[in-house]
């Protein structure tokens, strides 16, 4: 404290901006890994000391900031690559990109505290004010991300920063100023649209995506951030509510509650005719030039990540049937080849891949459950699994289509039941020509579930489905002839595609 009364630099290699300079000059050019924890590091040591100037503080955090962002970007390209990281790499990655945008986030709202409590030297930063708040919405978004890739919980002082930020821009009417956020990005931005990308992306049900889909739904939402709004009155394209006062969560609008001078809405109307025409061109497997995403990508992701928000922005939730607030005991097996032994189609079953979970609530359609922190890793958003609830002669099928871990780390799981009764059978291509479906392979027969259209639903292996390729399969002593209608769902480790089924006699055959 004496030394900043008397004005002598602290003792700190950053404290020095020559000194600071040949420190990032050390860093290791080749080593991204390597060199943005280090940056990690100074930036954590820099945040956290309190003698530093405040306008040196905030050059120095932007310095580091800037020089950590090719890093940055190279290790996120490979942490959400198509093709699956082993659980070492993935981890890793994790590790270091996580810890390096919380410590961004917090360094900035550091130098945001200090500037707010107008400590000498905030004049120098009044100019500043767009672009340092800007940051902090960036870094925050990246936190949130790397949280919910994991299904982690999310920090609620994300949402009370964030009402902070938004109510101060307001005030200081530097919401919509233009600022150019990073030296290697010529596209502008400002505070208002960093905070709809946030708001907008993590509001359209994340934790019912698969890592890579977060990511290309997140970066989606940013290519057409500008066409976001908020604003202080309700309309009937609103979409999500946020509450400067009790800042949580992002959550649907609904029009007939009460509503108070300090609540903001989204609308993400505009998004939706921009989403539709990238869908045009998705469908011609091409993805656009400057569509940017981070990655090289199929045009077919893409195309299901952009079908997902345009789903999401034009139709309400609905639950379809009613939940049940009652505790169930269910063997569940996981993945499609585990479920197959599970029936009656021939193949060796490995009774020790039985667990058994504690439903707390279960409908026709779908059951929610918590499961302990440990044993659990390797669930994922679209597992399949096996189900037998206690009481049940046969096996129905589930997908897993939400994930979230609490503050215990307990994962808490949603599930789609797709139906209640399944059968293994065999499959062979019908006729000879042209022939792509490899016979005599096994997949599950899904029944019916009531209330539902009767028809052939079938779940193979995944990238098996072959377009207007018909099969022919034995169930129950009758044979049946399949005429594939649609590819319904793309899970982890299978495709469920609807066939039209027409049964047959010797003779037809």
């Amino acid at each position: 404290m004496l030394s900043r009364l008397l004005g002598k630099k602290p003792d700190h290699p950053m404290a020095d901006m020559k000194s600071a300079l040949a420190l990032l000059d050390d860093l290791p050019k080749n080593d991204s890994i390597k060199s943005l924890m280090e940056l990690t590091d100074w930036m954590e040591s820099v945040a956290g000391n309190s003698e530093f100037k405040l306008e040196h503080q905030f050059a120095v955090v932007r310095m580091l900031d800037e020089a950590a962002y090719a890093h940055a970007r190279k290790l996120s390209r490979g942490y959400f690559a198509a093709q699956e990281l082993s659980k070492f790499q993935e981890n890793r990655l994790w590790l270091v990109l996580g810890g390096w945008y919380r410590n961004v986030f917090n360094a900035y709202f550091v130098v945001f505290n200090r500037y707010g409590e107008g400590e000498k030297g905030s004049a120098s930063i009044k100019g500043s004010e767009p672009l340092l708040a800007a940051r902090i919405v960036r870094a925050m978004t990246a936190s949130l991300k790397f949280s919910c890739v994991h299904y982690g919980p999310v920090d609620n002082n994300i949402w009370i920063c964030l009402g902070r930020l938004y109510r101060h821009a307001e005030r200081g009417q530097y919401l919509d100023t233009p600022v150019s956020l990073y030296t290697a990005l010529p596209r502008s931005t400002s505070v208002k649209l960093e905070v709809g990308h946030l708001l907008g992306w993590y509001g359209c049900g994340v934790s019912s995506l698969s890592p890579l889909a977060m990511h290309l739904t997140e970066r989606i939402i940013a290519q057409y951030v500008d066409t976001v709004d908020i604003s202080a009155q309700p309309d009937e394209h609103s979409l999500f509510g946020f509450d400067l006062n009790l800042p949580t969560l992002p959550h649907r609008v609904n029009i007939d509650a009460t509503i108070h001078p300090q609540m903001r809405f989204v609308s993400m109307d505009g998004m939706r005719a921009k989403i539709e025409s990238l869908l045009k061109v998705l469908q011609k497997n091409i993805v656009p030039d400057d569509l940017i995403l981070g990655g090289d990508y199929e045009a077919e992701l893409v195309r299901e990540a952009a079908g997902y928000l345009l789903k999401y922005l034009t139709e309400l939730p609905q639950r379809r049937f009613l939940r049940r607030e009652i505790q169930i005991k269910t063997k569940i097996v996981s993945g499609f080849s585990r479920t197959l032994e599970c029936t009656d189609v021939g193949l060796n079953f490995n009774a020790n891949q039985i667990v058994e979970w504690q439903l707390e609530n279960i409908s026709s359609s779908g059951f929610y459950t918590v499961l302990p922190q440990h044993g659990n890793e390797s669930i994922r958003i679209g597992h399949l699994l096996g189900v037998q609830p206690g009481g049940v002669k046969h096996w129905g099928v589930a997908v897993i289509r939400r994930l979230m871990r609490d503050d215990a780390n307990n994962l808490h799981v949603g599930a789609e039941i797709l139906s209640n009764q399944v059968s293994g059978v065999t499959l062979r291509q019908s006729g000879g020509g042209g022939a792509r479906f490899e016979d005599g392979q096994t997949a599950l027969w899904l029944h019916p579930r009531f209330g539902d259209e009767p028809g052939g639903l079938i779940c193979l292996l995944v990238n098996s489905y072959v377009p207007n390729c018909s099969l022919l399969t034995e169930l129950n002593g009758k044979k049946f002839l399949l005429i594939p209608h649609a590819l319904k769902q793309k899970n982890l480790d299978c495709d469920l595609v609807e066939f039209r089924t027409i049964e047959q006699d010797e003779s037809e055959e």
